[in-house]
């Protein structure tokens, strides 16, 4: 049952104190500053770089605006952080700055017949790109070191440059800011930090496998997933069925075995920030089409937002009715800015824009562009009429668009930030809702915030955080019944049982489990295993692991034996050919079972070896599945199943009940050592349980030895590899 994590690498704890004190220096808000970021891992880059954006760009508690003495106020969003791509035909990143702040001024707010309002505060600016500056002609690098040389009289007159009432973040690669610190010595004198990265160089030929728009880098995992016997994430199966079928903002959660499959959040960003987003293909039909969208005079629709439709339109089919309708939708917003229509009339035409992006997520169309489009559109509805009727409904389908965007692929680094302003959308719309007169929505609410309380624990306080959870999804339930809707009632309660399941793993461990069982059995006997049959293998599966669970601390023989009857009725409906990763996790599952009930001290001998070749029968099933399938897929650690499925022919073997021959014996012994050696092979990066597996490997030999005398020993060291007998030996 045992997975080993996986382990980070040397930089992790060196970029993670840098990360925070480059975020803490950003989060100042001082002015006249010029930071420096280095970083040669373009991927670490740009993953610290989309970090920094959706931690800083748009604090959640600013997108409802709160009075202002005494007076309600409503603009829409303005970052506190601008992140632009260096313009690398004119590379002069002060101009750009400016540039930006021309075209986008910061909004007055609080203006009353008495007061004349004030400006929004300038933002802070990072600028990526620089080391792209090394694929250009030698002129242009000079340019860029001579525009920063130019700078000083940006410092030394404030008319100059409204740059300076703000900061600059400026990230380079290392031998980039070799040449600043040579060939531009005035600008180097202005640096208030410099904070370094540590990170491989990236090759500067394109690698198709990871785009510049996220990285497959962990050297800024914001926690380390626990993995356990229970599935940490829906079977693949189950993940497209959801996708295809059950995705709706307006219900809850998708049924899976951990975690519902419904949720979401987002995170906005800032003009041109879906430059930073795409590679650099990608860039020039971004920069082709916008300039198309930028014939069209939209001088009051936020740039930003018609750059990330413009990135959603597939540039050879511009013509069919999914690519014209925003299109159009953008043209009745600015249509509607210009007449000067009601904030209500706006807040309509945005969140139509919303719902139509809304609609092809819930098609399976969930690509960041498309998330981020429905976010700023819901954000700008809200900015226009905070007192809409369907306010609670945008502010949960705001929620679940942030939890969507920590699900996406590739957007892991970034998921603590995610789900907590995730939580946050959540939070304010069951403010809005009475319980009372629309206990639907606030059941549907309650069961998504336990979500993402739930993801929220994978990175911080788990304690703390799944019991939230359950008392987000008990609350639900307080207002969803089994009668009203059966089958939202059944998710309901297989998320409050995962959540005690959780719970469990950190205080009363007995009491949650039991808790945990009881809230499976309850949404178990809401399903009809014909017509729901993945679901109900799933929820089996899940029971089998809390008895599994519970036989540690009570009843061990009358817990497992339950464990190991449920496993064998998912297995009904958890088949190789439809579910073939949830089918192996579950064999493996029943493998372990097996084994723990064969080593109780009231298992008699005759009962045991029966027992031990039911184990390696499941353990078998489950690694050769595991073999057939992606890696990536699994929920258990198959180097562990190795070693289990290696254990159990060591101790059927060598227990005294074994009445095999000597070639029997040595049949056993050979696939326990094979077995071993096979999960050594997979381990090399993870000490411990390398030298673990290593003193099995040595424990297996001195047994053929015990077994089968010197021959014996000779053949099993005969089959280990060359490079580990010159240690092995030492230890026999």
């Amino acid at each position: 049952m045992s997975v080993n994590d996986t382990a980070h690498s040397d930089n992790f704890a060196w970029n993670r104190q840098v990360y925070h004190r480059l975020k803490l220096a950003l989060s100042l808000d001082l002015r006249r500053q010029i930071f420096l970021a280095v970083c040669d891992d373009l991927h670490l880059r740009n993953q610290v770089a989309a970090r920094l954006h959706s931690t800083l760009a748009y604090p959640v508690g600013q997108i409802l605006y709160q009075p202002l003495d005494g007076q309600a106020t409503s603009t829409p969003a303005y970052p506190r952080l601008v992140t632009l791509r260096l313009n690398l035909s004119e590379p002069h990143p002060i101009a750009q700055i400016n540039q930006w702040l021309t075209n986008y001024p910061p909004p007055i707010v609080g203006a009353s017949k008495d007061t004349p309002g004030r400006p929004l505060p300038i933002p802070t600016f990072q600028i990526v790109g620089v080391e792209q500056l090394t694929k250009q002609p030698v002129a242009v690098q000079r340019s860029f070191l001579h525009n920063l040389r130019l700078s000083e009289q940006y410092f030394s007159s404030q008319e100059s440059s409204r740059f300076l009432e703000s900061s600059l973040l400026l990230w380079v690669s290392r031998p980039w800011l070799s040449a600043i610190q040579q060939s531009a010595p005035q600008f180097w004198r202005w640096r208030t930090g410099v904070f370094i990265f540590a990170g491989e160089p990236t090759p500067t030929t394109h690698n198709s496998d990871y785009p510049e728009r996220f990285s497959s880098s962990r050297s800024l995992d914001l926690g380390n997933f626990e993995r356990s016997v229970l599935e940490e994430s829906a079977i693949e199966a189950e993940l497209k069925e959801a996708a295809a079928k059950n995705l709706k903002f307006a219900d809850d959660f998708n049924l899976s075995p951990e975690i519902p499959t419904r949720a979401g959040k987002v995170q906005e960003t800032p003009p041109v920030t879906s430059e930073l987003l795409n590679n650099e293909l990608q860039q020039q039909e971004h920069a082709a089409s916008t300039s198309e969208n930028q014939s069209l005079s939209l001088s009051y629709v936020s740039q930003e937002l018609v750059e990330l439709v413009t990135a959603t339109i597939n540039p050879q089919d511009r013509d069919t009715e999914e690519n014209w309708q925003p299109q159009q939708i953008l043209l009745e917003i600015e249509e509607l800015h210009s007449q000067q229509a009601s904030q209500e009339t706006l807040a309509a035409a945005y969140h139509q824009l919303g719902n139509l992006y809304r609609l092809r997520i819930e098609q399976g169309q969930s690509s960041i562009e498309n998330l981020m489009v429905a976010i700023l559109a819901y954000q700008e509805a809200i900015a226009h009429d905070e007192a809409s009727p369907q306010l609670p409904d945008i502010l949960n389908d705001l929620g679940t668009l942030y939890w969507m965007l920590y699900r996406t692929p590739h957007s892991s680094e970034e998921g603590q930030t995610y789900i907590e302003q995730g939580i946050e959308f959540y939070q304010l719309a069951l403010k809005l809702i009475s319980p009372q007169t629309h206990a639907e929505t606030y059941a549907r609410v309650q069961n998504n915030l336990g979500t993402a309380y739930g993801d929220l624990a994978r990175f911080s306080q788990p304690a703390e955080n799944w019991q939230q959870a359950v008392s987000a999804y008990s609350e639900a339930l307080r207002y969803r019944t089994a009668e009203t809707d059966p089958l939202k009632y059944a998710a309901c309660q297989n998320n409050l049982g995962t959540a005690y399941w959780h719970l469990a793993q950190h205080n009363q461990p007995i009491v949650h489990l039991q808790q945990a069982i009881a809230s499976y059995n309850e949404a178990l006997v809401r399903y009809n295993p014909e017509q729901e049959p993945l679901k109900y293998g799933m929820i089996q599966n899940n029971i089998g692991t809390a008895y599994w669970n519970l036989a540690q601390y009570e009843q061990p023989a009358e817990n497992l034996k339950s464990a190991i009857d449920v496993y064998r009725e998912a297995l009904k409906y958890r088949t190789p050919v439809h579910v073939p990763n949830a089918c192996a996790a579950t064999h493996n599952n029943l493998g372990t079972a097996y084994w723990h009930l064969a080593n109780l001290s009231q298992t008699t001998k005759d009962v045991r070896q029966k027992l031990l070749q039911l184990c390696i029968s499941a353990y078998e099933e489950a690694i050769a599945l595991a073999h057939s399938l992606n890696s990536a897929s699994l929920s258990f650690d198959v180097f562990a199943a190795h070693n289990n499925l290696g254990l159990a022919h060591y101790q059927l073997v060598t227990d005294n009940a074994f009445n095999g021959d000597k070639a029997t014996r040595s049949q056993h012994l050979e696939v326990a050592l094979n077995n071993h050696l096979q999960a050594l092979k997979g381990l090399r990066k993870q000490p411990e349980a390398y030298q673990t597996t290593f003193a099995y490997v040595v424990k297996t030999i001195r047994a053929f030895h015990n077994e089968l005398g010197i021959q014996g020993q000779n053949l099993a060291l005969s089959k280990v590899p060359s490079q580990l007998l010159p240690e092995i030996l030492t230890k026999l």
